[in-house]
């Protein structure tokens, strides 16, 4: 008989946020596949939970992906998780849940986190419609032709950028899109959570003043006007659920 292929959501931050049913899961499968095994590993030994690992990650799937279908059909149950939030978005995993599918696999979505529906929900953008992007393009062309297409949209967009990348990119909007009110949330649910709204100008300012660490969500809307908070909005940092190696 088949087994099953478990999709688990984790904490994006807050080791806090995992959901009963994702633990159960996780302890009662055969095998865990996720992107990092040591990162992995931090979560995991935080609830007890001692399965094999296997790294499933971009430029790895091609090879994993028939081995860890083969274990199913046979009768296995995998957990697929990501570094953080819902394993699919935005990681390679949609290529193993696609090929499970095609294999008559069972597939089981347990939700929880993603980082873009978190930042969308704090941001104060309007959330009934939305598009998602995921991570900008990495050569400059193609970011401000993608931009340019994007112009026009009345929904709200959303995109990921690493923290290497955030000012050229921040910059690459002010060339193209103007000096446009945008929301860019950092590490959230982590303990340097931070959610800047404003002009461009603002966060480029903002964050060319310090050492850019972390990940980030970038909203805009062409609805809204909004303006910088006075204060930095961040979460409490004496919370114990915190990832460890979280440096800000």
């Amino acid at each position: 008989m088949s087994g099953i292929l478990y999709l688990v959501a984790t904490p994006i931050g807050n080791l806090g946020d995992l959901s009963i049913r994702a633990i159960e899961t996780l302890k009662k499968v055969d095998l865990i596949a996720c992107e990092d095994t040591r990162h992995s590993k931090v979560l995991l030994t935080h609830y007890g939970i001692n399965k094999p690992l296997v790294s499933y990650f971009d430029f790895s799937e091609k090879q994993k992906t028939p081995y860890l279908v083969e274990k199913m059909k046979n009768g296995a149950s995998i957990a697929l998780i990501s570094d953080a939030g819902t394993p699919g978005i935005a990681d390679p995993g949609y290529r193993l849940i696609r090929e499970a599918i095609a294999q008559g696999v069972r597939v089981e979505s347990l939700p929880g986190a993603a980082a873009f529906l978190t930042a969308l929900t704090v941001s104060g953008l309007p959330p009934d419609r939305f598009i998602f992007e995921g991570f900008f393009p990495v050569k400059d062309g193609q970011k401000k032709k993608l931009l340019l297409s994007l112009a026009q949209e009345e929904r709200t967009v959303i995109f990921y950028e690493s923290p290497h990348r955030l000012l050229k990119t921040l910059e690459a909007i002010r060339e193209t899109l103007g000096d446009i009110q945008l929301v860019v949330a950092r590490e959230l649910t982590k303990k340097f959570e931070e959610v800047l709204r404003g002009p461009v100008s603002g966060a480029i300012e903002h964050f060319s003043s310090k050492k850019i660490l972390g990940e980030f969500v970038i909203l805009w809307s062409a609805k809204p006007n909004l303006s910088f908070p006075r204060k930095r909005e961040s979460a409490s940092s004496d919370d114990p659920r915190f990832r460890e190696d979280d440096k800000g």
